[in-house]
């Protein structure tokens, strides 16, 4: 009887921490491979990253896509969108299409969470064959030290990193408001889009909205827009003020954390 195979697997997200662990592991891991979850939701700002890195690895990055695109499983769910603590976007868009590609080799799966915040948690399969591996924390590697690993090797950051403080879908429910802002103003074609899955039953009063708290309609007005900025404005000038400050605008009182699968 032939023995499973043993692969190497890292899956990008088109974020700094997975960016980071693929340089990093370059030349450690020569037969890595380097796969990426393509939801067909993705900022044009994270597939051009993933040309990036794709030339400084000199392997291509393996692209996986879901068996159905968002709108259909949107549609199996009755237009419930996905949120905090039912993610089946992540379970149907990342981790079916990453488990179908491992199939039933005996794999090690290098996630990129730093040693300085092992609180966090990665995606773990349920599939025995799939052992996770942490480099960064076993070696001991900060943000500071992702920052650096990026400059070094001239690849950076991505461009979305201007306006948007993780990777992920354009219409990730993870994102703050000052995010949406961003994303109306940089791409209002894709802000429309998200708007678009939105829905309001006028009998029932039920909503489903990205966000708990106001629909996409209500958050682009010009003058909630404006009270938006304002308050990041003020954060911002809090911040700077105890030293907090950091070119992410990172907030570390979310009670809830993405799937690390997606925002690495």
């Amino acid at each position: 009887m032939s023995q499973p195979r043993v692969r190497h697997i890292l899956s990008l997200s088109g974020g700094k921490d997975s960016t980071a662990l693929a340089i990093y592991m370059r030349d450690r891991v020569p037969e890595m491979e380097y796969v990426f979850c393509d939801t067909g939701e993705e900022l044009p700002e994270t597939y051009a990253y993933l040309r990036k890195i794709e030339a400084f690895l000199g392997k291509n990055i393996t692209v996986l896509n879901p068996d159905r695109p968002f709108s259909h499983y949107l549609d199996i769910y009755r237009g419930v969108l996905p949120d905090a603590k039912t993610r089946w976007c992540t379970r149907m868009l990342k981790i079916k299409p990453f488990e179908r590609y491992v199939g039933n080799d005996l794999v090690f799966s290098y996630i990129a969470i730093r040693a300085d915040e092992v609180h966090r948690k990665g995606y773990i399969s349920s599939k025995s064959n799939i052992t996770p591996v942490y480099p960064f924390i076993d070696d001991g590697i900060t943000k500071t030290d992702v920052y650096r690993i990026l400059e070094e090797s001239g690849i950076g950051f991505p461009d979305y990193y201007k306006w948007r403080s993780r990777s992920g879908c354009y219409f990730c429910f993870f994102q703050r408001r000052i995010e949406w802002v961003g994303l109306l103003e940089n791409h209002p074609d894709l802000f429309d889009k998200a708007r678009g899955f939105e829905k309001f039953d006028p009998e029932t009063g039920e909503r489903f909205t990205w966000n708990q708290r106001e629909s996409l309609d209500e958050l682009s007005r010009p003058e909630r827009m404006e009270e938006i900025k304002a308050s990041r404005q003020n954060c911002l000038k809090n911040e700077e003020k105890k030293g907090l400050i950091d070119i992410f605008f990172e907030d570390n009182n979310d009670d809830d954390q993405p799937c690390l699968i997606c925002h690495l």
